[in-house]
């Protein structure tokens, strides 16, 4: 069969509807009262967007206007967004939501109003961000930011999917400690090896299978693939890209970052005081559970013609399959 369609047929079998609220529940639950690992309620969601709140690098200021978001981080879970948010808030001309609103597939219905009463203040020529990284794998979403406003800029921060998939599960452990382990979830049948593709932890790493449903409506120039690699081991050169890809000055530098050994990631520093560095918390950098070496091999041999195809829909190699020779 040709590649197109192999990968036709691929895309069909992989098209099967997640289970309702599939999705959803791998996001919802908190944990340690991380602002990213809960499930943000609409009082947080008013706080957030009040006079005061740390809405910025700073404190709102009671001047200036709640405008909808021009700039979303849109994905993926547990690919590195809430680290990319807090770098991107120590710069001055933008002005982000800490909580995550999920409006654009949980909220929805609740109006462009509710949303815009969310955001911080923002002065001209000031971006207003916000990050929800469920919305990368939400059917509707694309549809609706376009409908909001068509020029909206997307970012997308991608990570090793096997990795990404097994930082999933160890989330979920750390809230439910029942569940079965890894491998029993990762397989449909274990012993033909074949990989259970509805489970939400596996799905959400078929990055070109989303991406697909994005590009409907926004051309490639506006969305930003940035390596949750390499937002740990070069964190100033994957911000300078979003800045540029923002329209910022290149302000978040070398100087705003210190690499924190005991995390295992760099943690931001604030250059304007003297006060304590933002490290993300306690539920960042949690130790995996050892995985079965086979079961990583069969992973990455299915993840591998995905990761092709996402190399080739977006311009960029991310190098997962050199990384894995690598080890």
């Amino acid at each position: 069969a040709s590649n197109s369609s192999r990968e036709g047929a691929a895309g069909a079998w992989l098209r099967t509807p997640l289970a309702p609220g599939e999705v959803i529940t791998a996001q919802s639950g908190g944990f340690e009262r991380d602002p990213q690992e809960s499930s943000t309620t609409d009082e947080e969601l008013s706080r957030a967007g009040s006079p005061g709140s740390r809405g910025g690098g700073s404190t709102t200021p009671d001047y200036g206007e709640k405008r909808l978001p021009q700039a979303l981080i849109i994905g993926v879970k547990k690919g590195g967004t809430r680290a990319l948010l807090e770098a991107i808030r120590a710069h001055p001309d933008v002005r982000a939501v800490g909580t995550e609103p999920h409006f654009f597939d949980r909220n929805y219905e609740k109006g462009l109003e509710w949303y815009r009463n969310v955001m911080p203040k923002t002065l001209d020529g000031q971006i207003t961000m916000e990050k929800t990284p469920s919305y990368f794998v939400t059917n509707e979403a694309p549809r609706r930011i376009h409908s909001m406003a068509k020029d909206t800029k997307l970012i997308v921060v991608v990570r090793n999917p096997v990795t990404r998939a097994i930082s999933d599960y160890t989330q979920t452990l750390s809230k439910k400690p029942e569940i079965p382990t890894f491998e029993v979830l990762a397989f449909k049948n274990r012993t033909l090896g074949l990989i259970d593709a509805s489970w939400s932890a596996i799905r959400i790493g078929i990055y070109a299978l989303h991406l697909e449903n994005w590009l409907q409506y926004f051309p490639l120039s506006q969305i930003l693939f940035v390596s949750g690699e390499r937002l740990i081991t070069d964190p100033a050169g994957e911000m300078a890209k979003v800045q540029d890809f923002l329209g910022l000055k290149r302000i978040v530098t070398e100087k705003h970052f210190y690499f924190n050994k005991t995390k295992g990631f760099p943690c931001l520093k604030k250059p304007e005081d003297s006060s304590a560095p933002r490290c993300l918390g306690k539920s960042k950098g949690r130790t995996h559970p050892k995985i079965d070496p086979d079961v990583i091999h069969r992973l990455r041999k299915f993840y591998k013609p995905f990761n092709v195809m996402f190399y080739q829909m977006t311009g960029q190699d991310f190098q997962w399959e050199q990384e894995e020779s690598d080890k």
